[in-house]
């Protein structure tokens, strides 16, 4: 296999995408509704016109991170649409590739709000698999892209089982600081009990609008409120 296949999505079969026991029935349910069987439809017939689609492992963000263990969620849109990049978890890129715009941004913004890097910090490089690993779930609203072409599978019916996965977040977790970063993440909030959880509202990190009003991300404090808020509301 090349390096380019280990990137890249090579066949269409949800049973070699993992995800942790408490997302399996989540999962299940969506794969054998009318949304999900379509979108599996949709992923066949890209493939079999050669379109190049990423990332190998689309669930990657729900093999992490179990349900029970979520402490903060950070909402993406699509995955990275370049070679190489995308690797399943929002706004994190495999070991190794160039860190994008958006993820320098989100250091920078830790780096100016907490002041030192927190342990988790991944340096060198931008893979934020040690996040995911400890409680932050990394989800994108769209699991698959297509090389060079943002939003490409948009509207395919991604966006039914990641609002079902915020959905459940919301219901079934406590405490939980929710990270929404530009208009399209905001747009899920409707989707969180916002008595049971605490939700943070900011531009998108990329650097067309992190400093822009109304509400830039470059000073947005959020992950110390986010640490305050966890310090304040341990885990039951």
């Amino acid at each position: 296999m090349s390096v380019s296949d280990a990137s890249q999505l090579l066949s269409v079969d949800p049973s070699a995408w993992p995800v942790a026991t408490g997302w399996r029935g989540l999962k299940d349910d969506f794969f054998a509704s009318q949304a999900g069987v379509g979108l599996l439809a949709f992923l066949r017939e890209r493939l079999e016109a050669h379109a190049v689609i990423f990332p190998p492992q689309p669930l990657r963000a729900l093999a992490l991170t179990p349900p029970e263990s979520v402490r903060v969620v950070i909402l993406g849109q699509d995955p990275y649409h370049g070679r190489g990049q995308a690797e399943g978890l929002a706004f994190s890129v495999a070991s190794g590739v160039a860190v994008p715009p958006s993820l320098r941004n989100i250091f920078k913004e830790i780096q100016r709000d907490l002041g030192t890097p927190p342990p988790a910090f991944p340096v060198p490089g931008g893979s934020l698999v040690k996040w995911a690993e400890n409680g932050v779930l990394l989800l994108n609203t769209c699991l698959t892209v297509e090389d060079g072409q943002p939003a490409s599978h948009a509207k395919r019916g991604w966006e039914q089982l990641t609002d079902a996965a915020i959905r459940h977040v919301s219901a079934h977790q406590q405490n939980v600081v929710f990270m929404l970063w530009g208009a399209h993440a905001q747009g899920k909030r409707d989707l969180i009990d916002a008595e049971r959880h605490k939700i943070l509202l900011a531009n998108h990190p990329s650097p067309l609008s992190a400093l822009r009003p109304p509400l830039p991300f470059i000073g947005c404090g959020h992950f110390s409120v986010a640490r305050s808020w966890r310090k304040a509301h341990p885990c039951p």
